[in-house]
């Protein structure tokens, strides 16, 4: 696992490998699924500001101006691979690295702002989550989502990963029906299914 870790994710790939994947179940999986394919040679998808921007559109999150997208994306890239080392742990069974749960743990620290319920001018209850948030408060919630995922017994038995050996992505089962086996029926799913098709018919 450490040898795959420490190889630098591409970069120059195809435009589905690198597209953003936003179903991983949680905030702090979606954030682990900015990498893709990492039993082999890693995928970066989000390697530059507009691709960070996109990230946080994508999880409904903003970010407030003047920020250093070089530096938000390196404690991103951080937080990332230390959540993946935790999450994975509870898969494999691996102790994972006490720098991984110290960075969690130090990230964590920061207050993130407060949610707050808002009235719409048509009379509709929302939770108002649109505050631009500081990196500290960005980093905060991802790290908090991961503790409340792994502290929660019953979310951290849905947690699973892809059963495409070259996707292996981590994604939380949805806990209704058929056990979720793969990160997306249209992708990995799909294509597992063609593969068993072209099997058979190549049988003699």
């Amino acid at each position: 696992m450490d040898a795959v870790q420490h190889q630098p994710p591409r970069t120059r790939v195809t435009a589905q490998l690198r597209a953003l994947r936003f179903d991983a179940g949680t905030l702090c999986l979606n954030l682990v699924a900015t990498v893709g394919r990492r039993p082999g040679v890693p995928v970066e998808r989000m390697g530059d500001a507009e691709r960070l921007e996109a990230w946080c559109r994508g999880v409904g999150l903003t970010l407030a101006d003047g920020y250093d997208p070089r530096d938000v994306l390196s404690s991103l890239h951080a937080l990332r691979a230390a959540a993946h080392d935790i999450a994975s742990g509870a898969l494999d069974a691996h102790r994972p690295r006490q720098e991984s749960v110290d960075l969690v743990n130090l990230l964590a620290r920061p207050a993130p702002p407060a949610h707050r319920l808002e009235v719409t001018a048509d009379g509709a209850w929302v939770a108002e989550g649109r505050r631009a948030l500081s990196k500290e408060a960005l980093l905060s919630l991802v790290a908090r989502d991961l503790i409340d995922l792994m502290t929660d017994e019953a979310r951290r038995s849905r947690l699973t990963a892809c059963a495409s050996e070259v996707c292996r992505m981590l994604c939380l089962d949805s806990g209704g029906g058929r056990p979720r086996k793969w990160c997306s029926m249209r992708r990995c799913g799909n294509r597992a299914k063609a593969a068993g098709r072209r099997l058979r018919e190549s049988a003699p």
